[in-house]
């Protein structure tokens, strides 16, 4: 596709949905992403497809009942791909759907954000918590 031709695109959508608008249906994206667990979930999908206790495993502190959740409004949102094989018992496997694999391409610059500036969040948290 031609650089113009995706600008064109995007500035369709722009002209259709503002985040910042009530009602805007963007917003559901915001709030996935705002999820505590959805961002670390791609995160590790965009490597390789991983079963649920791998996940579980990999996620420290996230419950099987959260785990669960989220995997299934990925999936509905069409980031995730859940995939079952008939196996006894049952095997799943999850992975990235070409959708997710473009938001999982973001996640990376969050991260390394989060771990970079901790300290100086910390910091200005207890100067915070102290006054």
């Amino acid at each position: 596709m031609p650089r113009n031709a995706a600008l064109a695109r995007t500035d369709d959508v722009a002209s259709r949905y503002n985040v910042y608008m009530e009602g805007c249906p963007a917003r559901l994206v915001f709030s996935r992403l705002a999820d505590k667990w959805s961002l670390l979930i791609v995160k590790i999908l965009r490597d390789d497809a991983q079963r649920f206790n791998q996940l579980r495993r990999e996620i420290g502190g996230i419950s099987p009942k959260a785990l669960s959740q989220t995997l299934q409004k990925l999936e509905r949102d069409g980031l995730v791909h859940r995939e079952a094989f008939a196996t006894v018992p049952v095997t799943v496997e999850y992975s990235l759907t070409e959708l997710g694999r473009t938001l999982s391409e973001l996640v990376d610059p969050l991260v390394a954000w989060a771990e970079n500036h901790i300290e100086e969040v910390l910091r200005s948290q207890n100067r915070f918590d102290d006054h």
